[in-house]
């Protein structure tokens, strides 16, 4: 099966609920408000709860419509009028207050909005937050959304679950780590040539088809201080990093490194590089946080589909004060729609 990529470029975005007791709901309906300012705005849709995000929207004292739909093409028309919502059952919840019952809807918005990628209904998937802790206790067996991400496009393309790669965009960095959440004393044995092979190929792929970086310079930190400072601070520089660069410039990928990780984040707003490859988690996101702690956009590479996120997490106490912040959904959905396009142009001049 092959998929059912539309060629029109105002396909609307779908928006997962996430976690309903969460900041999900209540920033929809605050990116809904500011994309009512914006000329020539994409138009998305939320699969959702319609009773949630009514409840919502009332007590947060938001001047917003929830208007039910039953098809993502009815999407465009009513966009101007309120925020669209496919509706799926889920139990009453109230902001702040979590509960594992709503677990199975959680999933089932996810599960549906890239099945809508993926059938040509919408153009990209933006997921709210969900709490990793509250899907275990509700029998998810994955350890977030970018590993069942992964394991639905496997399904989808009747293939093994691809490789999926994170990046994080905010501050003037573009971000793409080749190890996640581990412990860090793991990481050393974790980072091997292949992987990092494997990660800057997927990176510099959707650097050219997502983000229209036809020079795809990717700048490669370094594991050990002053990039192991020709082994007199580690080894893991000389023995899996320069080797994998090595074989990746041999292949036609412009890979560069490995740059020290105090100075490789500075190399790239000054246009040194367009994306940085971070060995570690706390490596690559402390910098990009500190410059973009609310405005940062996770996103999810290596998949047939275009999948963006906002950089935090489901904010229980935010949510339950309704004091949230709409900022960071709001760079994901930008992002989902710039991405869009251009892999849009680039899958037609590449045909």
């Amino acid at each position: 099966m092959t998929q059912q990529l539309s060629d029109d470029k105002r396909l609307p975005l779908v928006l997962t609920q996430g976690d309903p007791a969460g900041v999900g709901p209540q920033a929809s309906l605050l990116a809904w408000q500011a994309f009512q300012k914006t000329p020539d705005t994409r138009s998305f849709y939320l699969r959702g709860n319609v009773a949630t995000m009514r409840d919502r929207a009332r007590e947060s004292g938001l001047d917003v419509d929830i208007i039910e739909i039953r098809d993502p093409a009815e999407c465009e028309a009513m966009f101007a009028s309120g925020l669209p919502v496919i509706d799926i059952a889920s139990p009453d919840v109230r902001a702040g207050e979590p509960n594992t019952e709503t677990g199975s809807a959680i999933i089932e918005s996810i599960r549906l909005g890239v099945n809508d990628v993926w059938d040509g209904k919408a153009s990209a998937v933006v997921t709210n937050p969900i709490a990793k802790s509250l899907l275990k206790a509700a029998g998810f067996q994955h350890p977030g959304h970018t590993e069942y991400l992964a394991e639905l496009a496997g399904t989808l393309t009747g293939t093994p679950a691809p490789y999926p790669v994170m990046m994080l965009i905010g501050g003037g960095l573009r971000v793409a780590l080749t190890t996640i959440h581990m412990p860090l004393r793991a990481v050393p044995d974790a980072i091997t040539s292949p992987l990092v092979k494997q990660v800057a190929q997927i990176v510099s792929t959707a650097l050219k088809r997502d983000f229209a970086a036809d020079s795809a310079c990717i700048g490669v930190a370094g594991l050990n201080p002053h990039a192991g400072e020709d082994g007199m601070l580690g080894h893991e520089e000389e023995t899996v990093i320069i080797p994998a660069l090595h074989e990746l410039n041999a292949s036609g990928i412009n890979a560069i490194g490995p740059r020290p990780g105090d100075t490789v984040f500075h190399e790239m707003l000054r246009g040194a590089y367009d994306a940085v490859l971070a060995m570690y988690h706390d490596q690559g996101l402390a910098p990009l946080k500190t410059l973009d702690m609310w405005g940062g956009v996770n996103v999810t590479l290596g998949l047939p589909f275009i999948r963006t996120s906002p950089d935090h997490g489901t904010a229980y106490d935010a949510a339950g004060a309704f004091n949230v912040r709409a900022d960071s959904l709001i760079a994901a959905i930008n992002m989902a729609d710039t991405m869009s396009r251009n892999r849009i142009e680039y899958d037609a001049a590449h045909d």
